[in-house]
């Protein structure tokens, strides 16, 4: 049985993953309903059907997804673990649900994991599991591989892979996700359709010489929402860009990084050291009603002001062909997040569609964003 999706997401926002994913889920007709402990750093969504969270994340797409950081489907919730042999009865779960997926498609002779982790929620009582997880990780992958479930190599995991070809025939990733010693959720989550990050949490460094810290929230942006190997045309350096908000300086310092020079536009100060770079331009003026002299590709903005306002001002931005590409934040309220985003997207849908522009537009709550979300608005040329 693999009736639950295990969503992963900020501590404190699990009631606006739970909304998401029962919004999303109904419009496909798949029904369950979701399991929410406030301030858990994750949530489950039952389905109705036994296999439903299998036939759910076929269906959706993980990057379509707001508040989620990772997403798994689960097996009932392993309890009452013996602590001399954890490992046992969790090689047999694993086991079994090879069976239920065989079941579910027919062709899975050939099947096997070509990546795995171990978890435990994002939360300071979750992060007390660290040491547990780190002491059970190495049997556990002995035991795995022993067992012929785990591919040791990507090489060997693509052949396996190309053998299948039903609809489940992609690569596919083992979760282990402990909320104690004795409890556990096994899942499984494709790899192409699912974060690659432990957790859906990405392992960035403060960059040295950055501003802020707000300077991580772009560079997260851009793993997010841009391909690695897209990042020479779509974040080019000699380009032009505009930082809306922009002091001190922590998303104008991503862009001079990147090699691009950037109207700053904030009536507070900038840091001197990106100042001297020689790369920006502090335009001291209201960053709502500024607008470039000719266009620019990337339009940049993390304005603390209400989430409708930068919503109305990103929409204009792209339907008066200003920018090509932006990635701007919303501050959300205390209450009616998800549907405050909801609200904002239909914004700028509205103005962009108007303007008889094609665009792509997704919204994500980073892990270095707080109560706020991010978005990102890109227009297809051709």
């Amino acid at each position: 049985m693999l009736n639950s999706v295990i969503i992963y997401c900020r501590p404190g926002f699990e009631k606006e993953a739970a909304a998401e994913i029962t919004d999303l889920a109904s419009a496909i007709g798949v029904f369950g309903y979701p399991k929410v402990i406030e301030n858990s750093a994750w949530i489950s969504f039952v389905t109705h059907d036994e296999n439903g969270a299998l036939q759910l994340m076929e269906q959706l797409d993980f990057a379509s997804l707001i508040f989620a950081r990772q997403w798994f489907a689960a097996s009932p919730l392993m309890e009452n673990l013996p602590e001399k042999d954890r490992i046992g009865p969790l090689i047999e779960r694993v086991k079994e649900m090879e069976r239920v997926k065989e079941v579910a498609s027919g062709k899975f002779s050939d099947f096997r994991f070509s990546d795995w982790s171990v978890e435990y929620p994002d939360t300071n009582e979750g992060k007390e599991l660290s040491p547990f997880c780190r002491k059970i990780t190495v049997p556990l992958r002995q035991s795995l591989k022993r067992s012929g479930l785990l591919i040791s190599s990507v090489k060997n995991a693509e052949k396996a892979s190309e053998k299948l070809s039903n609809k489940f025939s992609s690569k596919f990733r083992l979760h282990l996700m402990f909320l104690s010693g004795r409890e556990a959720w096994v899942g499984i989550s494709r790899i192409d359709n699912s974060s690659s990050w432990v957790m859906g949490i990405p392992r960035l460094r403060q960059p040295k010489g950055a501003p802020s810290r707000a300077t991580l929230k772009l560079e997260e942006a851009w793993h997010c929402f841009i391909p690695e190997k897209e990042w020479a045309t779509r974040i080019p350096a000699g380009k032009r860009a505009i930082d809306l908000g922009a002091a001190p300086g922590g998303w104008t310092w991503q862009l001079v990084e990147q090699g691009m020079f950037v109207d700053a536009v904030d009536n507070g100060p900038m840091a001197p050291e990106l100042m001297a770079t020689g790369m920006v331009d502090h335009i001291q003026g209201d960053a709502f009603t500024y607008e470039p002299k000719k266009p620019v590709y990337w339009l940049v903005s993390d304005i603390a002001d209400k989430p409708a306002r930068v919503a109305d001002l990103v929409g204009r931005w792209i339907a008066k062909g200003l920018c090509r590409e932006a990635v701007f934040n919303l501050k959300l309220p205390m209450k009616q997040r998800y549907k405050e985003v909801l609200n904002c997207r239909n914004k700028i849908d509205a103005r962009v569609t108007e303007a008889g522009i094609r665009y792509e537009l997704r919204f994500r709550q980073l892990y270095h964003d707080r109560e706020e979300v991010t978005g990102h608005i890109r227009v297809l040329i051709g």
